[in-house]
């Protein structure tokens, strides 16, 4: 079951918010995706359709998995850059002014404490067993995603934000699917930051993709 449905103030004019769905193929992430089953197994919070603004919870550093918090992803050189033939999907879900700023005013806080904030590694473990470990200032990627949409007004589902899991974004009918590919040929990006994918990588998924519009 999604859960219930956002609900729009039709005085104030819509605006969008954004929720990208990642599978990088890292080790760890396929050690999740070999107990969930799901496609994606990481979510962001992206503020724009360009995904010039996206946060979440993983690694500060790229290259140390161990190290992991509240972060500002940059898919030109971030951790993405490290895993060109990351796959994903972007959710597309419509908001109304006091929500969107709402969801700001949540991603602002994060960015001012950002360093009191850790990555919620035992809640995995409880979301395995449908069992809620919430720690103090700790979330895992799609915990993080669903408490910044409930603190903004957006409370999609009926069970805390630490039960929620990236495919439950993907399953849930107030958002709308608008691409699913690779992510460096998701058109909205800027061609000339992309990072260079060896071609015979690009070619084995170059049917492997949709754009919704």
């Amino acid at each position: 079951m999604s859960g219930p449905s956002v609900r729009l103030n039709k005085a104030q004019p819509d605006k969008n918010l954004y929720v990208l769905l990642t599978d990088t193929g890292t080790l760890f992430t396929t050690l999740i995706k070999n107990v969930t089953s799901a496609p994606y197994n990481h979510a962001s919070l992206a503020m724009d359709a360009e995904l010039n603004h996206l946060f979440s919870f993983g690694r500060r550093i790229p290259t140390n998995p161990l190290s992991a918090g509240f972060v500002e992803e940059d898919v030109y050189e971030g951790t993405f850059s490290h895993y060109p033939n990351t796959r994903c999907a972007l959710l597309k879900l419509r908001v109304n002014e006091d929500q969107c700023a709402e969801a700001w005013r949540t991603i602002r806080s994060f960015q001012q404490n950002r360093q009191a904030y850790r990555y919620n590694l035992l809640g995995l473990f409880g979301v395995m067993f449908q069992y809620e470990l919430r720690r103090k200032n700790a979330f895992f990627c799609s915990q993080f995603v669903a408490e910044a949409l409930t603190r903004a007004g957006l409370a999609l589902w009926d069970r805390p934000s630490a039960l929620v899991t990236p495919d439950d974004f993907l399953r849930h009918g107030s958002f709308e699917l608008i691409y699913e590919g690779m992510l460096y040929d998701y058109p909205l990006l800027d061609g000339d930051r992309v990072p260079l994918v060896p071609s015979f990588d690009r070619a084995s998924f170059a049917g492997d993709k949709r754009l919704i519009v």
